[in-house]
């Protein structure tokens, strides 16, 4: 098998620190929500809306990084073609159907949060339409990330 290139590098290590930020974000976005929706605070365009907005917009620019980096990974797309579904390991499972999989339900999940959001007007349901599908979403990201080869 032939060394990865220096775009495949440069995508992985996008990929490895957008991570971060996407993350640190959705956490923010779900632990606000839930304060919003324990406290029963009014729903701010100012805080609330944006912090779930840029939520939203890490995760889907960091789905769509990983899904570059599914097609010129060798352990995405190409692990697949050539090891066959039943001859990979945990590990390579993991990178190259688990992972993306899951996040895209993840992603999925934040999506409809965002979506169902828009449609209420009370603060409340607000609240807890992000705190449900994001807090989800959140789950389901940690439940799949690489842990071994990320920190």
């Amino acid at each position: 098998m032939e060394e990865p290139g220096l775009a495949y590098q440069w995508v992985l290590q996008l990929h490895s620190y957008l991570a971060y930020v996407a993350l640190a974000v959705l956490f923010l976005a779900v632990a606000n929500a839930i304060i919003g929706l324990v406290s029963n605070k009014m729903f701010l365009p100012q805080k609330d809306f944006r912090i779930s907005l840029f939520a939203l917009i890490l995760c889907h620019l960091q789905l769509l990084v990983g899904l570059l980096l599914f097609f010129v990974s060798p352990n995405g797309l190409n692990a697949i073609q050539q090891l066959g579904m039943g001859g990979m390991d945990s590990a390579s499972r993991l990178l190259a159907v688990e992972h993306p999989f899951i996040n895209i339900i993840a992603l999925v999940l934040i999506t409809i949060g965002w979506s169902r959001h828009k449609k209420f007007m009370e603060g409340h349901k607000k609240f807890k339409s992000i705190a449900v599908f994001y807090g989800l979403g959140l789950i389901l990201i940690l439940s799949r990330i690489p842990w071994s080869q990320w920190l």
